[in-house]
C-alpha cells in the first residue's frame, strides 16, 4: 500500500479507498435506474417514466475495488484512458460527479457538453482522455500520449484501462510492443471481469493470457486480486514507481462485473451460482469488514450515506440542467477544409 505503514495510516488510507468506491457504487446504482427510468436509485423505479440517460450505458458495479486502487496512486496531472464501462475510472480520477451525470443525462452543463455521454465520456481537466466505445482503442491512444509525455520530458504518466476481451484484438500487441520498444511511462491495467459482452473470455482466449502475453514483451507484470482494493492499492503503487523512471508495466486485476452488459440486459446468459457466489464477494462489503475491524465501521456507513446523498444532488442537477443549443451540433467536429458534397 502506498503511503506510510502503521495502523493510523492504513486506516486513512483505506477510508479514502473505501470513499472512492462508495462514490462509484451510488453513481452505478444512480445511473442504472436513470438509463431505466425511475425517480430515484434508492425507491422504486416509476413505471412508464422514459429513460432519463439515452443511449447504451454500461456499469462497473463490482469493479469498484480496481478503479479505486489503481488511481489512489495517480497524480491530478497524471493522464488516464478509459473503456465503454468508465464511469468508475472517471470519479476515480477526480471528475466531478455532478457534471458527469450531467453528461449522461445529456445535458450542456455535462462534462462534454452532454455530446459524449456515457461510453465517451472525458475530463481533460483531470487528465482523463475519454472513454471508448471500441474495444482495445484505448490503447493506442494511451501509448501515444506516453510517447507524448516522454518527448516533453515530464515524470508525468499514462493510465490505460481495458478488458479482458480488448487482450485478443491487434491494439493490445501494437501498444505494448511500443511502449516497451520505446520504454514509455504507461501503466497497462487489464481489469479482467471474465466475461466478453456475454461470452466467458477464457472460452475465447489461447495460452497464459494477459500476463503472459505482456511478459512475452518484457513488460514487468503483477497479477492481483481486484476485489481486493488494498491489494490493487499495493500492486498498483509499486509497478507506478516503476513507470515513471520509464518502464512500462501490466497490472492483471480479476475481478466480476455484476450486472449485465448494459443496464438493460439482465445477464440470463450466467449461471445463477456462479452470480451468487461473486456477490458474496463484493468489494465494497470487503473493505467495509476491513474498516469495521479497524473500529471505523460507523464511518463506512457514513461514507456511504454520503456517497447516497451526492448523487442524488447529481441526479437532480442534471434533470433541471438545460440541452445543449442545437447549433452545438456543429462544434467540436474536425475541420476537413472545404470539402463539398458531390
Amino acid at each position: 500500500m502506498a503511503g506510510g505503514t502503521g495502523p493510523a495510516d492504513r486506516a486513512t488510507r483505506l477510508r479514502g479507498l473505501f470513499r472512492t468506491m462508495a462514490r462509484i457504487r451510488a453513481f452505478e446504482d444512480a445511473a442504472e435506474v436513470a438509463s431505466q427510468g425511475g425517480v430515484s436509485a434508492w425507491g422504486l423505479q416509476a413505471s412508464g417514466t422514459p429513460a432519463r440517460v439515452r443511449g447504451p450505458l454500461h456499469l462497473s458495479t463490482g469493479q469498484e475495488a480496481v478503479a479505486a486502487g489503481v488511481c489512489a496512486n495517480l497524480r491530478r496531472d497524471d493522464l488516464l484512458t478509459s473503456t465503454h464501462r468508465g464511469h468508475g475510472h472517471t470519479l476515480a480520477k477526480g471528475a466531478d460527479m455532478t457534471a458527469m451525470m450531467c453528461e449522461l443525462f445529456g445535458r450542456a452543463s455535462g462534462t462534454n457538453g452532454g455530446k459524449g455521454g456515457s461510453m465517451h465520456i472525458a475530463d481533460f481537466s483531470v487528465g482523463m482522455l475519454g472513454a471508448n466505445g471500441v474495444v482495445a482503442a484505448g490503447i493506442p491512444i494511451a501509448t501515444g500520449a506516453a510517447h507524448a509525455l516522454k518527448l516533453a520530458g515530464t515524470d508525468r504518466i499514462v493510465c490505460c484501462f481495458f478488458g479482458d476481451g480488448a487482450i485478443n484484438r491487434g491494439p493490445f500487441l501494437e501498444g505494448l510492443n511500443w511502449a516497451q520498444v520505446y520504454h514509455l511511462p504507461v501503466l497497462f491495467v487489464c481489469e479482467d471481469n471474465r466475461i466478453a459482452a456475454t461470452t466467458p473470455t477464457g472460452t475465447m482466449t489461447a495460452g497464459g493470457g494477459a500476463i503472459a502475453r505482456a511478459a512475452a514483451m518484457g513488460l514487468t507484470t503483477a497479477s492481483v486480486d481486484g476485489n481486493d482494493v488494498e491489494a490493487v492499492d499495493d500492486a498498483a503503487g509499486r509497478l507506478i514507481d516503476r513507470v515513471r523512471a520509464g518502464q512500462p508495466a501490466l497490472l492483471h486485476a480479476v475481478t466480476y462485473r455484476f450486472k449485465g452488459h448494459v443496464s438493460v440486459d439482465p445477464g440470463r446468459y450466467r449461471d445463477p451460482a456462479e452470480v451468487e457466489r461473486a456477490l458474496l464477494d463484493d468489494p465494497l462489503e470487503r473493505a467495509r469488514e476491513r474498516l469495521a475491524a479497524l473500529g471505523l465501521g460507523e464511518d463506512a456507513r457514513a461514507m456511504r450515506d454520503a456517497a447516497r446523498t451526492e448523487v442524488d444532488s447529481a441526479l437532480a442537477a442534471a434533470e433541471a440542467a438545460p440541452f445543449p443549443d442545437p447549433s452545438m451540433a456543429y462544434t467540436d467536429v474536425l475541420d476537413c477544409g472545404a470539402g463539398r458534397w458531390t
